[in-house]
């Protein structure tokens, strides 16, 4: 299984919801909640679809409120399983 990094994440989110206007992503971030970083539960939501067509991994809906910070939703995606192709 390919392990998703923070720049991967960084990716994903620029490219779902645009470049946060007050931070430059980089590791300074990961413990930055997603509220302070400009990403909305919509913008989560959407990252989360992008990381299951790009690398298999599922992560349910469910979850999404539980992961405030980037570090969080890097930590949980790492620990899911790939979804059957």
């Amino acid at each position: 299984m390919q392990k998703l990094t923070s720049d991967d994440l960084g990716r994903i989110l620029r490219e779902c919801a645009g470049e946060s206007e007050k931070f430059q992503w980089d590791e300074t971030v990961l413990d930055t909640t997603f509220d302070e970083l400009e990403y909305d539960s919509i913008a989560i939501l959407e990252a989360a679809a992008r990381i299951q067509q790009e690398y298999g991994i599922r992560v349910e809906d469910e979850s999404i409120p539980d992961l405030v910070t980037p570090r969080a939703f890097l930590d949980h995606v790492n620990r899911l399983p790939t979804s059957p192709s």
